[in-house]
């Protein structure tokens, strides 16, 4: 006779309903300002709008497991995370790192602002990884196979080493 565990349909049928609701309704469903400050405790200004709308989305999805060619909540790499967190701003951006380099205004490390992307040199001569970042000198990224999307510093050795430059998204036209 098979063993019933309700529980688990149950824990089973709110995980789709959240998943399906989260995507429906972009992360939340309600415009929230993420908490974000830099240094003194001062709110940005910069932070306001769409770059501060996708560092939210991008928040919500730290924990979330890395996987080669993901653009959605089952799974990221590093520029279908920041794809998958300006779309749900209503801004298409290019789907790789590279594209997404070439596709910003170039931006030096002290002028950085909350929703930047923050891009990097890996393994190769080219812009291989991409990042948003969050202020305080830390970014979000979705790292490697068998990481998760976590927070990183810029100060830490191996990203200062492979630093290449922000980009801010331009400003959508009218």
């Amino acid at each position: 006779m098979p063993i019933r565990t309700p529980g688990f349909f149950h824990t089973l049928a709110c995980a789709v309903f959240i998943t399906l609701c989260t995507q429906l309704v972009g992360c939340g469903g309600f415009p929230v300002q993420p908490q974000v400050k830099e240094e003194g405790g001062v709110r940005p200004e910069s932070a306001a709008g769409s770059g501060a709308e996708a560092l939210r989305v991008a928040q919500q999805m730290l924990g979330v497991p890395y996987r080669n060619g993901g653009a959605g909540p089952a799974g990221f790499d590093c520029s279908g995370l920041v794809a998958y967190s300006y779309a749900q701003t209503g801004i298409a951006l290019p789907r790789t790192a590279r594209e997404q380099y070439a596709h910003t205004r170039p931006v030096s490390i002290d002028e950085l602002r909350p929703g930047d992307l923050v891009f990097f040199r890996l393994k190769s001569s080219t812009v291989s990884h991409v990042g948003i970042y969050q202020g305080t000198r830390k970014f979000i990224h979705a790292p490697a196979t068998g990481k998760a999307v976590m927070i990183a510093s810029l100060d830490n050795r191996y990203w200062r080493e492979r630093w290449v430059r922000g980009g801010r998204i331009p400003a959508p036209s009218s």
